[in-house]
């Protein structure tokens, strides 16, 4: 018989498994989730691009607040309500400016959560996102969303 990889370290007891993703649901959420939000105008969430003025510049998130992470102790305080939820982002999945943000927010006192997949997975989802030159929105990547486009409804 073939030893199992996935077994080879048990499956962790299920109130242990449900504490854990319920832990990590309250520090992430997803692109799709911070896109329904904004559309919705859900009020109490604000999205943060913690990354550069040159990549601001290239693309970002409509109605994000740009914040560089080594600026958010100084205009945090200014530009930000310790009231809202901040969602942060950076790149994507292979970089983690949104995490190092994140952190600099908690530190500063503010509930947050980080987007995962960041500007990249925005894209590849097909939402659009705004430029110094206006308004883009790219197909949807199928390895990331339904080619409809609608929700994956996860």
């Amino acid at each position: 018989m073939t030893a199992s990889a996935v077994l080879s370290v048990p499956a962790a007891d299920p109130a242990v498994a449900a504490a854990h993703y319920l832990s990590r649901l309250a520090f992430e959420a997803d692109v799709s989730d911070v896109h329904a939000d904004l559309t919705a105008g859900v009020p109490g969430v604000v999205v943060v691009d913690s990354r550069s003025d040159v990549a601001w510049a290239q693309g970002r998130i409509p109605g994000a607040v740009h914040i560089p992470t080594a600026r958010i102790a100084e205009l945090a305080p200014q530009l930000i309500d310790r009231s809202v939820t901040v969602v942060t982002y950076c790149w994507g999945p292979g970089c983690n400016g949104a995490t190092r943000a994140a952190l600099e927010f908690a530190r500063l006192g503010y509930a947050v959560k980080e987007m995962l997949g960041g500007f990249e997975y925005w894209v590849r989802e097909g939402f659009a996102h705004g430029t110094d030159h206006g308004t883009e929105q790219r197909p949807v990547d199928d390895l990331t969303a339904p080619r409809s486009g609608i929700s994956c409804a996860c």
